[in-house]
């Protein structure tokens, strides 16, 4: 069990880099390859990228572009950091390592806030499908075998979430494949029924960027958070055989994949169909398959959607559950979370979390417009300020490495420290956009209230912990 660090500054680099994980090493590198390449592909993209597409027109695929560069970024910085230094709370210990306790305190917590309320609207989104196919099931009743079933699993041994998530993730990668396989076949006229479409639907109605590149942005503010969720895979690194070489191997095939599918679905769809035939809450994807005459198409994405949800689902209790056990490893969360099974598992940190997302369901279920909405909203631009402080992180700790301990850096960011660079100011310029946006203004303003409340409390606890180090030493 790790040590309670006292230092109120930068932790230094090698405390704790060399102590073994308590949890259990039964990941594989086929599990965190899949998560990912799935962490990320779920109800965002299927559904989302409707609402993208409707005010964005085919420059959607610029959006996405720019988006998905800024992940890939945040996901490069991550894994060099999780290669050199593997631990189960991944970018919250960074944080602690380069900037201080407050640091690793608040993006710890705000992360495992962000993911215990996004839980609910999975399991609640999961259990109106469900309830669609088997009415007998009222709606609460689905969310509750669904929450017993992934939280039995999680509880068991970490072998089970992988695999769990290696077959959730397989299903929603054939999906994109196979839809992207018909959808080319549909563009060049080789399906029966259709005839080559062309270049007509980017070229007409306003051409590729219909509302110009106001629209872009738009669609950028639209699509980003779909991004998040790859944090989860460097998190899952820590429990496997080899985390330092297993965490360099999963990023460096997600971020590539991960954009050919986004990218490369968004291109087909507006190809294939006007973009002011989109309309939000509408999936692209179905209505795709709808037009080159798939039988069924709207079951068969709602299949293909209930499996992204589940799937995020359960990767949301696994992250959460070990961001609060590394947490209470570093004395920011009750010492009673540490409890770890014979076979690894930190059960009370699963438990406390799947604690919070059934409370979190209930709200959503009791109150979807009103207190829930303002708990989501709460969360909505977290995102944001978990990859600030990973950027500024890999900033800090990069010359660290390289002074202490070069030979860990076996993933290395590309142009450090001018692409670190880069991605902080996009996403300053994501947070100035956002202010500046009705709609997301909102959802900014309660994330930031929500920050500064934990900031707030860290900055108590700094000062005690100051108090409490003066008056040791006299």
């Amino acid at each position: 069990m790790h040590d309670i660090p006292t230092a109120v500054g930068p932790t230094p680099l090698g405390e704790g880099a060399g102590e073994k994980e308590p949890l259990s090493a039964g990941l594989k590198q086929r599990h965190l390859t899949m998560l990912g390449l799935g962490g990320v592909i779920g109800a965002g993209l299927f559904v989302g990228s409707g609402a993208g597409i409707s005010v964005a027109g085919p420059g959607i695929v610029l959006s996405y572009l720019i988006a998905g560069a800024l992940a890939m970024l945040i996901m490069r910085m991550l894994g060099e950091m999780s290669a050199a230094m593997p631990a189960s709370g991944a970018f919250s210990v960074h944080a602690e390592r380069a900037l201080g306790r407050w640091a690793g305190f608040s993006v710890g917590w705000l992360y495992w806030f962000l993911l215990v309320v996004v839980l609910a609207v999975e399991a609640t989104g999961a259990a109106r499908i469900a309830a669609g196919w088997v009415p007998a099931v009222p709606q609460w009743g689905w969310v509750l075998i669904f929450m017993v079933v992934f939280t039995v699993a999680n509880l068991a041994a970490v072998k089970n979430f992988g695999e769990f998530e290696f077959w959730f993730a397989a299903l929603k990668v054939a999906a994109i494949v196979l839809f992207l396989a018909l959808s080319l076949l549909a563009i060049f006229g080789v399906l029966p029924d259709t005839e080559p479409v062309g270049l007509t639907n980017l070229t007409g109605r306003g051409g590729l960027l219909p509302h110009g590149w106001a629209g872009v942005v738009s669609g950028v503010l639209a699509v980003v958070f779909a991004f998040g969720g790859l944090e989860v895979v460097t998190i899952a690194a820590a429990e496997s055989d080899d985390p330092a070489r297993a965490v360099g191997r999963a990023v460096r095939s997600a971020v590539w994949r991960i954009l050919f599918f986004y990218v490369g679905s968004m291109l087909v769809i507006v190809t294939l169909l006007p973009w002011s035939s989109m309309r939000p809450g509408q999936s692209p994807y179905v209505a795709v398959l709808d037009s080159i005459g798939v039988p069924g198409a709207g079951q068969i994405m709602n299949i293909v959607v209930f499996v992204a949800l589940l799937s995020a689902l359960n990767a949301n209790l696994y992250g959460s559950s070990r961001m609060v056990f590394s947490l209470a490893e570093r004395g920011e969360a009750p010492r009673a979370l540490l409890t770890v099974s014979g076979g690894g598992v930190p059960r009370r940190a699963v438990l406390a979390s799947v604690a919070f997302g059934f409370v979190s369901v209930l709200l959503n279920l009791k109150w979807p417009d009103s207190v829930f909405l303002y708990m989501l909203n709460a969360v909505g631009a977290v995102l944001l300020f978990v990859w600030g402080l990973i950027a500024v992180s890999q900033l800090r700790l990069r010359p660290r490495i390289e002074r202490e301990a070069s030979g860990k850096l076996a993933l290395r960011m590309w142009a450090f420290p001018y692409l670190t660079w880069v991605a902080l100011l996009a996403m300053a310029a994501v947070i100035v956009l956002m202010l500046l946006d009705d709609a997301a203004r909102p959802q900014l303003l309660w994330s930031a209230g929500a920050t500064g409340a934990v900031l707030a409390v860290a900055g108590v606890r700094e000062l005690r912990h100051r108090r409490g180090g003066l008056r040791t030493r006299r």
